[in-house]
C-alpha cells in the first residue's frame, strides 16, 4: 500500500516561536515528503523484482523499506505530538500507566528529555507502548531498526539536526526542552487509547 503526506495538522507558523516556520516547511515538505517518496519507490522496485523473479536485490530493498517507512511513521507522530495551544496532561489512562511505569510524571519528563538529549548523532526520543500494557522510553538512532516486537510509538521527538537547527543551532537540550512544553497530550492519550484498548 503506497504512502502519503499527511495533512499538517497547524499552518507552519503555528509553532513559532519554538520552531520556526521556515523549519516546519522544509522539515514537512521535504523531509518528510522524502521518507514518503522513498518508501513508495521501494515498492515499485520490489513489486518489479519479484515479478521478474529476480530477489537478488530483495534484502536491499526491504531495509530501503525499513528506512523511508519508519522515516515517514515517525515523522506522522512528530507531527501530532505537537500543537500550538498545549495543555498538561490530564487526569486518565495515559497519566496513570506514566506514574506505573516511571514512579511520577517529572521521573518520565527528566528521563524522555534525557534520552532525546543524547541520542547519538541524529535520531528520535520516543515513548512506546509494550505489548504487555508498559510505557517505555527509547533512543532510536537508526530508525530502520525500529522492530522491537509489539512495542508502539505513541510520542516521537526527532532529534536529527533539520528538526531544530535553523532556530537553535547546535543547542538540542534548548530544542528539546521547548519541545516538551509543546506536547498535545490529547493527541498522545488517544494514541495510547488506541494502542493500550
Amino acid at each position: 500500500m503506497k504512502a502519503t503526506l499527511p495533512e499538517l495538522p497547524y499552518p507552519y507558523t503555528a509553532l513559532e516561536p519554538v520552531i520556526d516556520a521556515r523549519t516546519v516547511e522544509l522539515h514537512y515538505s521535504k523531509h518528510h515528503q522524502a521518507y514518503v517518496d522513498g518508501y513508495n519507490a521501494a515498492l515499485d522496485k520490489l513489486a518489479a523484482a519479484r515479478a521478474s523473479g529476480d530477489f537478488s536485490s530483495v534484502k536491499h530493498l526491504k531495509r530501503e523499506l525499513a528506512f523511508h517507512g519508519s522515516g515517514h511513521a515517525l515523522h506522522s507522530i512528530y507531527w501530532r505530538s505537537m500543537t500550538p495551544n498545549p495543555v498538561p496532561l490530564a487526569d486518565g489512562r495515559l497519566k496513570s500507566a506514566i506514574e506505573a511505569s516511571f514512579g511520577n510524571f517529572e521521573t518520565f519528563e527528566r528521563e524522555f528529555k534525557t534520552a532525546c538529549t543524547i541520542v547519538e548523532a541524529s535520531g528520535w526520543g520516543i515513548l512506546a507502548v509494550a505489548p504487555d500494557g508498559r510505557l517505555e522510553i527509547y533512543t532510536i538512532e537508526k530508525h530502520q531498526d525500529l522492530v522491537e516486537i509489539g512495542f508502539v510509538p505513541i510520542l516521537a521527538c526527532d532529534v536529527w539536526e533539520h528538526s531544530y537547527y535553523l532556530s537553535y543551532q547546535n543547542r538540542r537540550a534548548d530544542y528539546v526542552e521547548w519541545f516538551f512544553r509543546m506536547i498535545d497530550w490529547t493527541s498522545v492519550a488517544t494514541s495510547y487509547e488506541e494502542v493500550a484498548a
